[in-house]
């Protein structure tokens, strides 16, 4: 009787652990991970006073010289700013240095960081001349400015302006809003000018003041003819990029987190009914199935000892 008396409590303490243990065991399991989101990227932004395209016949057409040149050409992520009044090219002008633009004020601007990107032009007091025109600009500007923004979250905006006189192979031309202007002088050239020019998407934006087609033969005994494209005046731009995916911790002790009103599909493929539960609920359902089976096995222990 004394040594029932002693293995009774034992076996009953063996199986108040194994109840413990399984109770304690599933709170580990159920550890809900925690999402946290990533940072978006930089935005991008690029702006350009001038840019050109330009193809150069000396001699009759035997040689051919491309004339590419860039003035105060900025990008971002990081900001940069140009104020360059002059841009100058060699080859095209008998072995002298040609000027191809002259500016009272010629500056452009890029801007990016994770919540905005921009762009900026400004273009003041401006003469191009193309080779074989040394008298002759092909294109004279009061002030021209172009600008692009991009901000997280936002409409993009492209806007451009061109301000005052413009003259175009020494003719006054009167511009429309968006159009297109053909001018043409005899025994010079012709020239297709776009104005105003923007576009935009859901993040990204663009906007040139001035887009110049190109057709020049003045005549002369060195230079031919002059084709391509002037871009006078331009800026683009990005937005930051939204925040990326989820980044996933598991958090000890967190609260299982709780399906929404429509059916969810955990990453193991297991799918959850619309009573709020979560991925873990089964190792609740599991532990409190074995606390209540071992609950049971310590009672008929207990009674079938004190049969005994």
């Amino acid at each position: 009787m004394n040594s029932n008396t002693f293995r009774m409590p034992a076996r009953r303490s063996a199986a108040a652990a194994a109840a413990v243990a399984l109770a304690a065991g599933p709170v580990a399991l159920a550890t809900a991970p925690a999402a946290h989101a990533t940072g978006g990227g930089d935005g991008r932004a690029s702006a350009v006073v001038l840019r050109t395209g330009l193809d150069v016949s000396l001699l009759n057409k035997t040689v051919h010289v491309p004339l590419k040149a860039t003035l105060n050409e900025v990008q971002a992520p990081a900001s940069a700013e140009k104020t360059a009044l002059t841009v100058q090219v060699e080859g095209v002008d008998q072995g002298r240095p040609f000027s191809v633009l002259r500016a009272d004020v010629a500056s452009a601007k890029a801007t990016a960081d994770r919540e905005r990107a921009e762009g900026t032009t400004t273009l003041a007091h401006a003469k191009v001349h193309v080779p074989g025109l040394p008298l002759l600009s092909l294109i004279e500007v009061e002030k021209v400015t172009a600008r692009a923004l991009c901000e997280a979250g936002k409409k993009p905006v492209a806007e451009s302006n061109v301000l005052g006189t413009v003259r175009v192979l020494g003719k006054k031309v009167t511009l429309t809003s968006g159009g297109t202007t053909r001018i043409e002088v005899p025994g010079v050239g012709d020239v297709t000018l776009d104005l105003s020019r923007t576009e935009t998407t859901s993040r990204t934006a663009a906007a040139t003041a001035l887009e110049l087609n190109v057709s020049v033969n003045p005549l002369k005994l060195n230079v031919a003819e002059v084709e391509g494209v002037v871009t006078l005046v331009a800026a683009t731009c990005e937005a930051p990029s939204p925040a990326g995916g989820a980044d996933v911790e598991p958090q000890t002790g967190a609260e299982p987190a709780a399906a929404g009103p429509e059916l969810a599909s955990s990453d193991s493929g297991d799918d959850l009914a619309e009573t709020g539960g979560s991925a873990t609920t089964p190792y609740f359902a599991a532990g409190a199935f074995g606390l209540l089976a071992t609950g049971a096995a310590a009672v008929f222990l207990a009674r079938r000892q004190a049969r005994d």
